[in-house]
Formats: structure tokens, C-alpha cells, sequence
């Protein structure tokens, strides 16, 4: 219950910077926002999923570029959805909310350390003992 409150609060802060900084992102009340982010996180842990299996060979093709596209459509839908409260004019307004979207919460969750990837640097061998040629004394990108 702990990660889904921390996770809510997070999307909702990055849904506020996006409404701030996006001239085409607009809602009337903090808690049409808050409503926002739920539907948000509802739609990206039910609806993504399934566009991200059925886009896949287009994620591949563009190298997983075509992700930001999916976050915009859902972005875009919310605000379809929530309209006058939330509105999202356009769906370029939606493709920028949706990297600043992103860009926040990779912020965010870096900071407090709950992100799903964690990049940690080790000087020493790596685990498992010595590669061939190897002096065990370089940085070790554990990911």
C-alpha cells in the first residue's frame, strides 16, 4: 500500500510540472489533478501493457521510441476522459506532457532510490572471480 501511495504522489507531482510547463495541459482544481494521476496510473498498469504487446514489433523497429508515443495516446485519453476538469488540447501537448511525465518520475525515483533500475558502480573484481585479462581492479556497472 506503502509503493502504491508513493507511486500516486510521484505521477501526481510530475502530472502538476507537466500542467506547468506544457501550455496545452490544463486542469481547474488540484483535485481534478489528483483524479488525473489515478486514472493515469490505472490506464498504465491496465491498458499499457497490452498496447506495448500488441505495438511491439514497432517498438522494435524504432529502438522503444514508439513508447513515448503510447504515453502521450494514454495522456491524451485521460484528458478526453476528464474533460472540462483535465483537459489535453492536442496530441503533441500530450506527447511533451508525457516526456515530462517521464522525465519526473525518473527524477523522483532516482532521488528516493524506489525506481524499478538500479545503476550501482563497484571498483573490485566482479562477482565470480577474475575474466581473462582482467586485473579486477576497474569500475563494475552492476544494472
Amino acid at each position: 500500500m506503502k509503493k502504491f501511495l508513493q507511486s500516486w504522489l510521484f505521477n501526481t507531482l510530475a502530472v502538476l510540472v507537466a500542467g506547468y510547463l506544457v501550455k496545452g495541459i490544463h486542469y481547474d482544481k488540484p483535485l481534478d489533478l489528483i483524479v488525473a494521476s489515478l486514472l493515469l496510473g490505472v490506464l498504465n498498469a491496465v491498458v499499457r501493457p497490452i498496447l506495448l504487446l500488441l505495438a511491439l514489433p514497432l517498438l522494435i523497429f524504432t529502438l522503444g521510441l514508439f513508447t513515448f508515443v503510447i504515453n502521450a495516446l494514454l495522456l491524451y485519453l485521460v484528458g478526453n476522459l476528464l474533460q472540462p476538469q483535465f483537459r489535453v488540447d492536442s496530441f503533441w501537448a500530450a506527447f511533451w506532457g508525457a516526456l515530462v511525465i517521464s522525465a519526473v518520475s525518473v527524477v523522483l525515483n532516482t532521488l528516493t532510490g524506489t525506481g524499478r533500475t538500479r545503476v550501482h558502480i563497484q571498483r573490485g573484481r566482479p562477482p565470480g572471480g577474475k575474466g581473462p585479462g582482467d586485473s579486477g581492479s576497474g569500475p563494475i556497472i552492476d544494472v
